[in-house]
């Protein structure tokens, strides 16, 4: 499997598409940012007259956001989860689930209204792919040497491809990365939240299945291991955690305003914060639930001396 790099626009800085040689041809994980440098990225290292798969690990703008560039330009079959099908078939509605959860957390209509304004500054939806397959819905994935894992925490909708010994992951396994687990409506229901932590907390007992493989991640040029990743990403969970604890109890928009000074002016930003410090409550709220998956996984004695420290 090969890597290719194009820088984006984003406070992530680089990231990582894929490529390989499947039983049943080229096959392309992520596309990159929809950016000019993208655009060339793709053209420079697919040769997309014999592309015959796009696999999305998840619909955020800088691992999905050329799809309908590359469907222009090639006859390749897209998949994506089905909870990234449910945000292009119901966006308004979700759109309006996610203006309803910040007026719940103290967010006035003007703010939400400035965050809508800031989600188009940034490209953050770019337009949906024009056709697609759901891959919780393709068993012909098998034939192609193909497993996936729904591993959602980042977003709904994460999903982690197996090809061979390589585990490409998307934002869900980085090096020195804390992903912000994002603030939505839940796409099973369309009532109240998605539980970011209760998914992560699940997700993890699966991540600890890839040790061993190659890890393929969308940021930074490598990941050394799987219990790397998840111990950086634990430990700044705890250690956020703590520091967020003296305020845990005031308003979602005064936490912020507490932490940050008004050094947050961006909605978008706030956006991000707002959805890092729920996860963080929610934590806090029920800490038994990440110990129990970290101690089924063989990781929570690396990471002890920090939960007594937060508890």
């Amino acid at each position: 499997m090969l890597q290719h790099t194009v820088q984006t626009p984003y406070m992530v800085g680089e990231v990582h598409f894929y490529s390989a040689e499947l039983e049943g041809g080229l096959a392309l994980f992520d596309t990159g940012p929809p950016t000019p440098d993208g655009q060339a990225r793709i053209l420079e290292s697919i040769d997309l007259s014999h592309l015959k798969y796009l696999f999305i690990t998840h619909c955020h703008v800088d691992h999905y956001g050329l799809a309908n560039f590359i469907l222009e330009h090639s006859a390749a079959e897209v998949y994506i989860a089905r909870k990234d099908a449910i945000k292009f078939h119901r966006h308004t509605e979700r759109m309006a689930g996610m203006a309803g959860l910040l007026n719940q957390y103290g967010f006035t209509d003007d703010f939400v209204g400035q965050l809508r304004e800031s989600f188009e500054r940034h490209k953050v939806f770019p337009a949906f792919p024009e056709r697609y397959r759901i891959v919780e819905d393709s068993p012909e994935l098998a034939s192609l040497g193909i497993t996936w894992l729904a591993c959602p925490g980042h977003s709904q909708s994460d999903l982690v491809y197996l090809v061979d010994d390589c585990a490409v992951s998307g934002d869900i396994l980085l090096r020195n990365i804390f992903q912000a687990p994002l603030l939505d409506i839940d796409l099973e229901t369309f009532e109240g939240r998605f539980r970011n932590y209760d998914a992560y907390c699940a997700s993890l007992l699966k991540l600890a299945g890839l040790r061993g493989r190659r890890i393929m991640a969308g940021h930074r040029q490598y990941v050394e291991g799987v219990d790397g990743a998840i111990r950086f990403y634990v430990t700044t969970l705890l250690e956020r955690a703590q520091l967020l604890r003296p305020w845990r109890h005031l308003p979602l928009y005064e936490i912020i305003e507490q932490v940050f000074q008004g050094r947050l002016t961006d909605p978008f930003f706030i956006y991000l914060k707002a959805s890092e410090i729920v996860f963080m409550q929610d934590f806090l709220d029920a800490p038994h639930r990440l110990q129990q998956s970290l101690e089924r996984i063989g990781l929570y004695d690396r990471v002890s001396d920090l939960f007594a420290a937060t508890g």
